[in-house]
C-alpha cells in the first residue's frame, strides 16, 4: 500500500536583523509546547504559495508579500509522514500575532537550531539557514597565480564571502603538493578571521579536512560511498551533482548541501549548453537538501536561482569579480 504523505507549506520568516520566527505548538495538538516554523496543510487545488499565504493569515494575522520556494523535505514521524515545502519569507504586512494561542519568538538564525524542544522536522531548515547564498571555488592554479588569488579572496571576504571550496586539481606537483597545502592553510586563516568556512575538495588528501571546516565531494567520489564520512562535529559536507541520481545519492549520504550544474554555458565547458534553469528548478524541488546553482553564475543570477528554490549560487570567476 502506498505511503500516505501529507503536504504542508511552511514559512521561514526572516527579518533583516538576522532573526527567524518560531512558534510553540498549542495545547490540544500533537507535540504541545514544542517549537516549529509557521505553516499548515496544503488544501486540494492550492499551490504551495497560496497555502502558505492562507496559513500565515490564519495563524499570524499577516499578509504575505514576498516569498520564494526553498527546500522540500520529507519527514517521517511515528504516526504520520509529511512533505514540507519550506519557503523563505522576506516580505509581509502586519505584525505576527499568535492567533491560535501559540507563543511566538524571534530567534537568532545562528542559534535557532539550538532551541530546546524543537520539533524534529524543524531542525534541518534552521541548520540550513546557516549556509550563505554564495559559494566561491578557488582558482589559484599555480604558485605564480597564488598572490592574485589571495588578493581576490580578501576582496571577496570583505564583500561578505562566508564559504569557500578549496579546489586546485591542476596544481604543479599534484593535488597533494606541500606548497598547495601551505596555501590552503593561509586561505583558511584569512577566512577564519572573517567568520568564513573552507571546505576541501575530495581531489586533495582527506587529512587536509582536519585543518579546514569540512569536505566537498566530487560526484564520482560521492557515488562510491554508502554513508556520510566521519568528519568530526560541526564540519560541513558538500557534494557536486549533475542529475537527479546524484542528488538522490547525496541525500542518502546526509550531505549538508549540493552544487548542481552546469546550469548555463561556461568557459571551462565549451560547447556544453548546461541543464538550463527549468531543469535546475525541477531538480531543486526534488533534491530534499539545499542546492547551489553552478555554471555561468554571477551576482546577476542569484535572485533567479533562489526564485527557483536554490540556496544560492556557486562559481569560480564571476561570483566576486
Amino acid at each position: 500500500m502506498p505511503e500516505k504523505i501529507t503536504d504542508v507549506a511552511v514559512g521561514v520568516l526572516l527579518r533583516p536583523d538576522g532573526t527567524v520566527l518560531l512558534g510553540s505548538r498549542p495545547a490540544g495538538k500533537p507535540w504541545p509546547g514544542w517549537w516549529e516554523l509557521p505553516g499548515g496543510k496544503i488544501e486540494f487545488g492550492e499551490s504551495v504559495l497560496q497555502a502558505l499565504a492562507r496559513e500565515l493569515t490564519e495563524e499570524l494575522g499577516i499578509r504575505l508579500k514576498r516569498a520564494t520556494p526553498w527546500v522540500t523535505y520529507v519527514h517521517r514521524y511515528p504516526t504520520t509522514t509529511v512533505r514540507l515545502a519550506f519557503c523563505r519569507v522576506t516580505g509581509w504586512e502586519g505584525e505576527p500575532r499568535g492567533l491560535e494561542g501559540q507563543e511566538l519568538r524571534w530567534v537568532d538564525i545562528r542559534r535557532a537550531h539550538e532551541t530546546p524542544q524543537l520539533l524534529p522536522a524543524t531542525y534541518p531548515p534552521l541548520r540550513w539557514l546557516q549556509l550563505p547564498d554564495t559559494y566561491l571555488i578557488s582558482s589559484a592554479g599555480s604558485p605564480a597565480g597564488l598572490p592574485a588569488f589571495m588578493a581576490r579572496l580578501d576582496h571577496a571576504l570583505a564583500c561578505g564571502l562566508r564559504l569557500l571550496q578549496w579546489r586546485e586539481p591542476g596544481w604543479p606537483g599534484g593535488a597533494g603538493a606541500p606548497d598547495l597545502h601551505a596555501a590552503l592553510r593561509d586561505a583558511h586563516t584569512r577566512c577564519a578571521a572573517k567568520g568564513a568556512r573552507v571546505l576541501v575538495n575530495s581531489a586533495h588528501p582527506l587529512a587536509w579536512c582536519d585543518e579546514a571546516d569540512g569536505l566537498h565531494l566530487r560526484a564520482a567520489d560521492a557515488l562510491v560511498l554508502q554513508q556520510r564520512p566521519a568528519l568530526g562535529e560541526g564540519k560541513l559536507l558538500g557534494v557536486s551533482a549533475h542529475d537527479q541520481a546524484d542528488l538522490d545519492h547525496a541525500r542518502k549520504l546526509e550531505v549538508d548541501f549540493a552544487v548542481l550544474g552546469p546550469v548555463l554555458p561556461t568557459a571551462s565547458h565549451p560547447g556544453h549548453a548546461g541543464i538550463g534553469w527549468e531543469e535546475f528548478g525541477r531538480l531543486s524541488e526534488l533534491a530534499g537538501i539545499p542546492v547551489y546553482a553552478l555554471g555561468g553564475q554571477s551576482g546577476d543570477t542569484l535572485a533567479h536561482a533562489q526564485s527557483l528554490g536554490g540556496q544560492g549560487i556557486a562559481g569560480i570567476r564571476n561570483i566576486f569579480p
